[in-house]
């Protein structure tokens, strides 16, 4: 029988360091045996790095009722849990954690630990099996003192570990996955050219590339910084200019599927709805964000801890894309809890096939949306997301 708690979520906390083997001491904004404690109107966060557990785990509880359910929170590939769901720099409560916060969860996070390293630490092993293998070191150790029914809720390349994650859970506690903007197997041309992208990554650590760093943040530093300065970059109208870096960091989020690169063509259009239309100087083009801000985009991206994305774990996502399970498959014939996929339409957009595998193995409990007018992080940060994407996943108090 599942424990009924009484007590509020914050006093849930001892119990957390504990499972997590972190020691028990406390504090407020200061670090303390590898713990952090933050405290804001009605809430705690929490953060832990268990030595050797090697991910980071943030706790986002509240201080006013006790959770009756968990939302074990999984970032995007490079990106970490204060990044993709605590986003600073916006008002208090608009994130993804407080949002669920608010529905009376428990928060936790698990920051992949490639976060917290350089490229050096980072081998040829880090693919998704590693990723669900530390998840799973965690979710291991909570349950068993949590005693609640839990949900995975992942962003991209952490979507995909969710739903990997949930084929290898067979724990009853476990109620639901969440999966936010990321793909299952293509079909066709589409899957053809999933497995040069996955042939490309196998080639990359054949090398002894085992890490890449997509620039993002540097990207958008500099057009915060210094929008109207030149950058490297060679401008499309004349290859002889070269965008400026607001411009350059614009037409990279807006226009994500026309970069180079072996993975940008999974996004239909890019990471941000938006417009960009060439002038007849860099200076004069002109574009516009339509959901996040440049503001945010700015806090997300400086939230980041390496930014590093492993190429094992890109090699493995791409073999799914390809449906080349004898390099990585996700066993959506055992999924058996209740999946809600969102994909946005300009970022992985309508391919609903990983869904439509999930129910063909006879899970009824399936069901594939797709948000019109969203980019791939608009899911997570636009400023309407919470009526527009959030909304989808509510779980009743009851």
């Amino acid at each position: 029988m599942e424990l009924q708690h009484t007590r509020n979520g914050a006093d849930l906390l001892p119990h957390i360091r504990r499972a997590l083997d972190t020691g028990t001491g406390t504090g407020t904004g200061t670090g303390n045996g590898g713990a952090t404690r933050l405290d804001g109107s009605g809430w705690t966060r929490l953060t832990l790095r268990p030595p050797a557990a090697g991910v980071t785990v943030d706790v986002v509880a509240d201080t006013r009722r006790p959770p009756h359910r968990i939302a074990y929170l999984l970032p995007g590939g490079g990106l970490n849990f204060a990044a993709d769901f605590f986003t600073p720099g916006g008002p208090e409560d608009h994130n993804l954690a407080h949002h669920l916060r608010h529905q009376g969860l428990l928060v936790v996070g698990v920051t992949p630990r490639e976060d917290g390293t350089t490229a050096a630490g980072i081998t040829a092993e880090r693919g998704l099996a590693a990723h669900r293998r530390d998840l799973a070191a965690v979710v291991g150790a909570l349950d068993p003192v949590l005693e609640l029914p839990y949900q995975y809720v992942g962003h991209s390349a952490g979507a995909a570990l969710a739903l990997d994650a949930a084929s290898h859970d067979d724990s009853p506690r476990l109620r639901r996955v969440v999966a936010l903007d990321t793909t299952g197997p293509y079909t066709g041309d589409l899957a053809r050219r999933a497995a040069g992208t996955r042939d490309a990554y196998a080639g990359l650590l054949a090398q002894g590339t085992y890490a890449t760093d997509p620039g993002l943040a540097a990207l958008i530093a500099g057009a915060v910084t210094d929008p109207a300065a030149p950058s490297p970059v060679p401008w499309p109208a004349d290859p002889a200019l070269r965008f400026t870096r607001a411009g350059l960091a614009h037409y990279a989020l807006i226009r994500t599927s026309a970069l180079p690169g072996p993975a940008n063509w999974i996004y239909t259009q890019g990471h941000a709805a938006g417009e960009y239309a060439f002038g007849a100087t860099p200076a004069g083009d002109r574009f516009a964000l339509a959901h996040t801000s440049l503001a945010t985009w700015h806090a997300a991206t400086a939230a980041l801890g390496s930014g590093l994305i492993p190429t094992a774990l890109m090699r493995d996502l791409a073999a799914i894309w390809a449906g080349d399970g004898a390099t990585y498959r996700i066993a959506w014939d055992r999924v058996r809890t209740e999946v809600l996929w969102v994909n946005t339409e300009l970022g992985r957009g309508d391919q609903p096939r990983g869904a439509d595998l999930i129910r063909a193995a006879g899970n009824d409990r399936v069901t594939f949306t797709v948000v019109p007018g969203y980019g791939h992080g608009d899911a997570v940060w636009s400023r309407t997301a919470a009526a527009d994407v959030w909304s989808l996943i509510r779980w009743p108090l009851t």
